[in-house]
């Protein structure tokens, strides 16, 4: 077996030899040689900015609610107006990255339009690779955001939940003290009756009138005390609600995106079976040619050998 012997040397002189015939400086060749060694850093696109930019905000979004959940949910760290604050911040960084994302599918569908020819069918596959890549960054960069609201949405449950909770037994104190109030009048009332049996009887109907209207005082301002309350818990439920409505709108919306990406995923196999059909339209028409033609020789063949014997 012979042995095979290593020219790496030699081709490396060779090209030096080559370089310097063609005046090529030292300078310039080890220029090339680091080139070789050490690419250059590839020139991202403006959609790649923009998806690195929009990434960026979620985990600088998801970095804050960690940092601030202990103080979002318990009640002894902050008060009310620094809940507020904090949701209405986290509310203007969700409102900030899904813009973001509008803005990308924006910019697909423009390209999409665009790379489609005559009759509205693509002509480039490279190109129709390239959108589908970009709808499946704008998807992964949608369910990280949703996953980032959807932590918050717990948050935001477990507050609305104790608010609720504080809300109910501060309504039944309030019904029990409201009891006691009536009863307690009401004694009193008994005991200046008693100590007002021998007055005259236009001060005793005057003291029962201001008796009357005492009692109706207190069941009004008990029944829109409850009427205050009831309403307040009505509102914290709506605003829970519509908070969960806003969470399944985000999910719909990312149901409709899968939906237009296999739509898209169907079209690309009609036009294929398309192809496929031409070309089989085609193979039969030749087929049947070459059968046509196979037939009329064995014909001819058959006529002249007959003809010849």
């Amino acid at each position: 077996m012979a042995r095979i012997r290593d020219r790496t040397e030699d081709f490396k002189d060779a090209v030096r030899q080559t370089a310097l015939s063609l005046e090529y400086s030292e300078s310039k060749m080890a220029a090339i040689l680091s080139s070789f060694i050490i690419h250059k850093p590839l020139q991202r696109t403006s959609f790649t900015k923009a998806a690195l930019k929009t990434l960026k905000s979620i985990r600088t979004l998801e970095q804050f609610i960690m940092k601030h959940r202990k103080d979002y949910v318990d009640m002894r760290r902050t008060t009310e107006q620094e809940r507020d604050s904090i949701e209405h911040e986290v509310t203007v960084f969700i409102k900030a990255c899904k813009d973001q994302i509008d803005i990308l599918k924006n910019s697909i569908s423009d390209e999409e339009a665009n790379s489609r020819g005559w009759l509205g069918i693509g002509s480039d596959h490279s190109n129709a690779d390239t959108i589908a890549h970009k709808h499946g960054v704008v998807l992964i960069l949608s369910e990280r955001l949703h996953s980032v609201t959807a932590q918050f949405d717990q948050l935001r449950a477990i507050r609305f939940q104790d608010a609720i909770n504080r809300r109910i037994p501060r309504k039944k104190m309030k019904r029990v003290s409201n009891s006691t109030a009536l009863e307690i009048p009401k004694s009193i009332n008994s005991d200046l009756r008693e100590l007002d049996e021998p007055q005259p009887e236009p001060l005793r109907v005057q003291q029962q009138l201001l008796d009357d209207e005492t009692r109706a005082l207190q069941v009004e301002l008990s029944s829109l005390l409850d009427a205050v309350q009831k309403t307040e818990t009505q509102m914290v439920e709506m605003s829970a609600l519509n908070h969960l409505m806003s969470t399944h709108i985000l999910q719909q919306a990312q149901q409709i995106e899968r939906l237009y990406e296999q739509a898209v995923e169907a079209t690309s196999n009609v036009e294929l079976g398309n192809k496929e059909l031409s070309q089989a339209i085609q193979r039969n028409s030749s087929s049947r040619t070459f059968l046509l033609l196979f037939l009329f020789v064995l014909t001819f063949s058959i006529l002249f050998l007959d003809w010849y014997n």
